[in-house]
């Protein structure tokens, strides 16, 4: 089974980063957090990728083209020309990059991969880690037997709370661990059939694909109540780098 990963945002909210590399690009811990989400599908068996590239495309296509230089050590022969690999530490992954335009929406490069998918795939997002049993997802998703599942998350609450006496103000407390309700978290299984909602370039996913989902009663929602977190902002992105110094909680490969 494939896992396709959304990775060619410009990623605006986070452009102290982004004016330099694509989004997914942007490491935690010395690693992309491409290659988080990566390890985390690697963990339940998923070692076939389609990347969906657009901005600054051509740094992801470098970074795995020269996956050997980040990852093991290395005798380069100048005189002869070769290089020879000293110890392959890499993953088993087989990885398609795919240019899927500068401007496309969502659902366009979704689109843009379908000559690639020929059976249920896994979909994603290239900015958010979380704990997920990506196997209970698949599990789940064939027993109801519709066209797409998506992972539902409640997102961590951004500011502490108020506590009232009356109209006292009775004590500060902590944010909470997690905020009210249910959103779209990615990590999607979805089957070929999906493509059939999705028009063009111009599609964002989120909307008439996935309501279009919805209206025809073919999208069920997998609830995880672990850990979930994206990467949007500076702030979020170092929260990330001291949960990987100290507690990686997406962390779920050995």
């Amino acid at each position: 089974m494939k896992a396709v990963i959304l990775a060619g945002g410009f990623g605006t909210r986070l452009s102290e980063e982004t004016t330099l590399r694509p989004k997914p690009m942007v490491e935690i811990g010395g690693m992309p957090i491409l290659w988080h989400v990566m390890k985390s599908y690697s963990a339940h068996g998923i070692n076939e990728f389609v990347i969906c590239l657009g901005y600054k495309g051509y740094m992801i296509k470098e970074f795995f083209a020269n996956y050997f230089l980040h990852q093991s050590d290395v005798t380069i022969d100048l005189k002869n020309d070769s290089m020879e690999v000293l110890n392959n530490s890499s993953e088993p992954w087989k990885v398609t990059l795919v240019d899927t335009g500068a401007d496309s929406m969502t659902g366009g490069r979704v689109k843009r991969i379908q000559p690639y998918i020929d059976d249920t795939f896994l979909l994603t997002y290239g900015d958010g880690v979380c704990d997920v049993n990506i196997a209970e997802t698949i599990a789940f998703h064939k027993a109801h037997g519709k066209k797409a599942t998506v992972t539902t998350v409640r997102p961590s609450a951004r500011f502490g709370g108020i506590h009232f006496d009356g109209d006292r103000v009775a004590e500060f407390t902590e944010k909470p661990q997690q905020g009210e309700g249910w959103i779209n978290g990615g990590y999607f299984v979805m089957e070929p059939s999906v493509f059939d909602y999705i028009e063009g370039d111009h599609t964002i996913l989120e909307r008439d694909p996935l309501e279009g989902l919805v209206k025809d009663e073919e999208l069920m929602a997998f609830r995880h109540e672990g850990f979930w977190q994206c990467m949007d902002t500076v702030r979020e992105k170092e929260m990330l780098e001291e949960m990987w110094a100290n507690e990686p909680k997406w962390k779920v490969w050995s």
